[in-house]
């Protein structure tokens, strides 16, 4: 079993930058990919990056240029860096694992994050 357990939300201004975190404890085998996933009110869940055990990254047409995904093997911890937040980035935000070759699904509890104009 793998939990996850975000951190970082909280409420920012348009124009602000917020960095979450994602720690993740349990068993993780060598390849795996993280992502960061978001549902605003009213919303299905969207993708909004994943980066891989190996450091390839994704991202969702709507962040790219303002946000960063990155990792740290070592401390089992994924990171998102949102830059030149908008309004419309509000949801929350749950991270995501998908573990092995067999593609073991968790999930965190998500975070919110709030853009106020």
């Amino acid at each position: 079993q793998v939990q996850l357990v975000e951190s970082g939300g909280g409420l920012v201004q348009a124009g602000g930058s917020l960095r979450l975190s994602c720690a993740a404890s349990g068993i993780m085998y060598s390849y795996n990919v993280m992502g960061w996933y978001r549902q605003a009110p009213g919303k299905q869940r969207e993708l909004v990056a994943t980066i891989t055990s190996g450091g390839n990254t994704n991202y969702a047409d709507s962040v790219k240029g303002r946000f960063t995904a990155s990792r740290d093997n070592a401390k089992n911890t994924m990171y998102l860096q949102m830059n030149s937040l908008k309004p419309e980035d509000t949801a929350v935000y749950y991270c995501n694992l998908r573990n092995g070759v067999r593609a073991q699904d968790y999930w965190g509890q998500g975070t919110q994050v709030t853009v106020s104009s």
